[in-house]
């Protein structure tokens, strides 16, 4: 191998280690992990085949590949000092599937687009007076579907679809993070915060320059969070933006729950009014295009 091909190799890893557990270094990644992100793939590639409907059984990852043939085949020598020349090349055709598993076209692809890390500390969200509602937030963690009233990603459509977007919620220290898809391959990450019953987001963009604001309310959180087995599934935002279209616009979005980490797709579509995939009270929200997207200025 070369340096180059051995650098972008451990940018992958470290990506996936990223990706699946939280961690910000490959070399942080014990050998069971290594054995989950296995099956985390697998099972990735089996949703894919299923979507497909192909027939044929999808390529599977050995519960060892990550760690013996990438980890101690590969990078362990490199940071131990052997010769990168001396180092075999892995399989290009396997490295080409964990790419697209991860929503890249191929590997080439996440070389060129894909980003080393998110800059979150660059984005400030506090109001020093205000405590945080830590529990509200703590509650909030998990997997997200987001769905606004968006123009069509493609031009070639017509008419109006529903725009869904897959939202991540964790947290980092004492922070709450966001990861949310986008168009493409691009991403959005940021920070939420809550102070009573209300919320506020704020989100870069990875490829270019679009930031993103929200605010939403709970009404009366605070009492319901107090009921027994009470959780929430939906949140309602204001957000603002640019759109596809380069406009300044304000959309209502919808945050709905996704209650099994196993059934969240990392990826934004678009759906039009009769998809099986856009839930009936979502659409009871967004059913009027102009109570969902304000682009008069």
């Amino acid at each position: 191998m070369t340096r180059e091909e051995l650098v972008n190799l451990e940018r992958l890893m470290n990506y996936i280690s990223w990706h699946f557990l939280r961690k910000k270094e490959w070399k942080d990644v014990s050998k069971t992990e290594w054995t989950h992100v296995a099956g985390e793939f697998n099972a990735l590639l089996d949703k894919q085949r299923k979507k497909k409907r192909t027939a044929a059984a999808p390529l599977a990852f050995g519960d060892n590949y990550f760690y013996e043939h990438l980890v101690i085949k590969k990078l362990k020598p490199w940071k131990n000092r052997t010769a990168a020349a001396a180092i075999s090349s892995p399989n290009f055709s396997r490295l080409n599937t964990i790419a697209n598993a991860l929503g890249y076209t191929n590997y080439i692809d996440f070389i060129n687009t894909a980003t080393e890390g998110f800059p979150f500390h660059e984005l400030k969200i506090n109001i020093p007076l205000a405590p945080v509602n830590h529990k509200l937030l703590e509650h909030l963690v998990g997997y997200w579907y987001c769905y606004n009233r968006n123009l069509p990603m493609r031009e070639q459509e017509e008419g109006d679809r529903i725009w869904r977007s897959s939202l991540e919620i964790y947290r980092s220290g004492d922070e709450y993070l966001v990861e949310r898809t986008g168009r493409d391959n691009h991403m959005y990450y940021g920070k939420i915060t809550s102070f009573a019953n209300y919320l506020f987001i704020i989100m870069n963009s990875t490829t270019f320059i679009r930031q993103r604001h929200f605010v939403g309310r709970l009404k009366d959180v605070e009492d319901k969070m107090k009921r027994p087995g009470f959780q929430v599934n939906e949140l309602s935002f204001i957000s603002t933006c640019v759109s596809f279209t380069e406009e300044p616009i304000a959309l209502y979005e919808i945050f709905d729950r996704v209650p099994h980490a196993r059934n969240f797709e990392k990826a934004s579509i678009d759906l039009p009014f009769d998809s099986p995939l856009l839930p009936p009270h979502i659409m009871t929200h967004l059913k009027d295009v102009r109570e969902n997207r304000i682009m008069e200025h």
